[in-house]
């Protein structure tokens, strides 16, 4: 019988004979978590992944979805959807009183028990929507239109920010406070904390930038007079003053404090720089400003006597004052009579803070200390026939202070500035680029923003301004295409920002404030890559 020819074999696929460029095109469309499995398939994939990722990123998505397992599932997916791999995540929930737990074991579980995560509780949120794309400012006001008949959770929305930083390491480090008792001690240790962290990763004591939260019943002030004092004028520091917040950072030891007798007063994201980053890779960097919305008014006054009243409800001042260079002391209700005859003219009711000029040594541990001059803004709370109240304490006999009120124009010019800035920095960055894409000077270097974030007061907003999306606008204007993630507290943390604010008073310039009020913190991350000779 004769025998059929034999059909020739069909070569199998594998995944040696696909190209190196297909490779690469299938990988980069890949999903994060998909992209991290790829990744640990072989030397060759892991190579490939890292050419994909090789410069930072960041992701961010909020969802204001009132069923709250769905909004956190949104944001995740969204972040999650690009090859991503998590060095860090914040995550802020609108509302308070939330029981943020259950959010943060989830965030752990997707984005890795490893990664310091942050979740806090915070008046508003602004950003672009995990499901439309679009951007909004979710002020406090316009929340109410998403509360009907009070059967909605309040508890109505959620913005996620992820981030890849290679070149920087970042940790969650939290400040440890007994709940009775001394506690400067214990402020001094978080700083040697970030100190020491920041020593063990660049060699350095002062890390790239800083985001802070603080716990609402902590006072902060004394813990940002002794940062700003510690760390070198190039440390970038923002956040949210006053906030509900969870973390997690993987490091057991730093969690031993937690108990019924300590308490998280505050937990910082620190960003230090990596000595033993790899070979090619560029440069990150912390740009800074501040959108003022106070105005001063009225003369200088000069603090006769204080009083420091405490309470359940925190601490108060009850102090007497006289105008400079006059002899004369003036009681509560005078010294606000005359401040709101200047204010006759204003539209609504601004909210009164008297802006104190104090004079401090500052030191840390056993350290020589240094005089420090701060400008720190106090509420007003009323007057009476005899003294001025205002909230907090710290204010001495013989200091300085300015009233000063919020002021939308002021907000509005001070925005407007800061957006100026933003232009000239990307009109900067832009024609570096181009010169050195025609070659026209080899000794400059691309720079290219990563992303951003906002930390607007919550008195701020639409219903302040009258108008929708002021404070994103300095983003909106000038770097539309990049991710950025904003929110509405209740205390604004900034420090380091000189650079970009030429429009601040003398106060200001002569004086360190980092706690501010009726203001917008702005962050920007850039990236310059490295010399194509190294």
């Amino acid at each position: 019988m004769e025998e059929k020819p034999k059909e020739p074999k069909t070569p199998m696929t594998s995944f040696a004979s696909i190209s190196e460029d297909l490779i690469l095109n299938i990988l980069k469309r890949l999903p994060a978590l998909s992209f991290a499995s790829a990744a640990c398939v072989s030397k060759s994939w892991n190579q490939i992944c890292n050419q994909i990722l090789y410069k930072p990123k960041f992701a961010s998505a909020f969802s204001l979805n009132p069923d709250q397992k769905v909004a956190l599932e949104e944001v995740v997916n969204k972040v999650l959807s690009e090859p991503i791999r998590p060095h860090f995540a914040i995550a802020n929930v609108i509302g308070s009183g939330v029981d943020l737990s259950e959010r943060l074991n989830f965030l752990a579980t997707k984005l890795g028990f490893q990664t310091p995560i942050i979740v806090s509780c915070t008046s508003g949120i602004m950003g672009r929507d995990a499901v439309t794309d679009e951007h909004r400012e979710v002020g406090p006001v316009m929340l109410e239109e998403y509360w009907v008949d009070g059967e909605s959770n309040p508890c109505s929305g959620i913005i996620l920010t992820v981030g890849f930083l290679p070149g920087l390491k970042v940790d969650a480090i939290p400040l440890f406070q007994p709940r009775k008792g001394f506690r400067a001690a214990m402020v001094d240790n978080f700083v040697m904390d970030i100190k020491d962290y920041s020593t063990s990763i660049s060699g350095c004591a002062s890390p790239v930038g800083i985001i802070m939260f603080g716990d609402e019943d902590a006072d902060q002030k004394p813990v940002m007079e002794k940062l700003d004092h510690a760390m070198s004028s190039d440390t970038i520091i923002i956040g949210d003053e006053r906030a509900q917040f969870l973390y997690s950072n993987g490091v057991e030891s730093r969690n031993d404090y937690e108990s019924s007798e300590y308490f998280s007063a505050a937990v910082a994201l620190v960003f230090a720089r990596d000595r033993d980053k790899r070979c090619g890779t560029g440069e990150i960097q912390f740009h800074a400003a501040l959108s003022s919305g106070v105005s001063a008014v009225g003369p200088r006054y000069k603090a006769v006597s204080v009083k420091k009243i405490v309470s359940g409800t925190g601490h108060t001042t009850w102090l007497t004052a006289r105008r400079e260079g006059e002899q004369e002391i003036q009681n509560g209700q005078r010294i606000l009579d005359d401040i709101n005859n200047e204010l006759v003219n204003q539209v609504g009711r601004p909210d009164l803070y008297i802006g104190v000029t104090e004079q401090r040594h500052c030191f840390i541990g056993l350290e020589k200390s240094r005089v420090m001059t701060f400008l720190v803004f106090h509420g007003v709370m009323g007057g009476d026939q005899e003294y001025l109240f205002v909230d907090g304490a710290g204010i001495r006999t013989g200091d300085y202070f300015q009233f000063y009120h919020s002021d939308p124009s002021a907000a509005l010019s001070s925005c407007s500035n800061v957006s100026k800035n933003f232009r000239n920095l990307n009109l900067d960055w832009s024609s570096r680029n181009c010169l050195q894409a025609r070659g026209v000077c080899d000794n400059v270097c691309n720079k290219e923003l990563v992303g951003g974030f906002v930390f607007s007061c919550c008195g701020r907003g639409e219903s302040f301004f009258e108008r929708c999306n002021v404070d994103s606008s300095p983003f909106l204007d000038n770097f539309p295409e990049f991710p950025m993630a904003g929110i509405f507290c209740r205390g604004e943390i900034g420090r380091g920002f000189s650079v970009f604010n030429a429009d601040e008073g003398q106060e200001e310039r002569t004086s360190h404030c980092c706690l501010h009020v009726y203001s917008a913190v702005y962050l920007l991350v850039s990236y310059t890559p490295a010399h194509p000779e190294h």
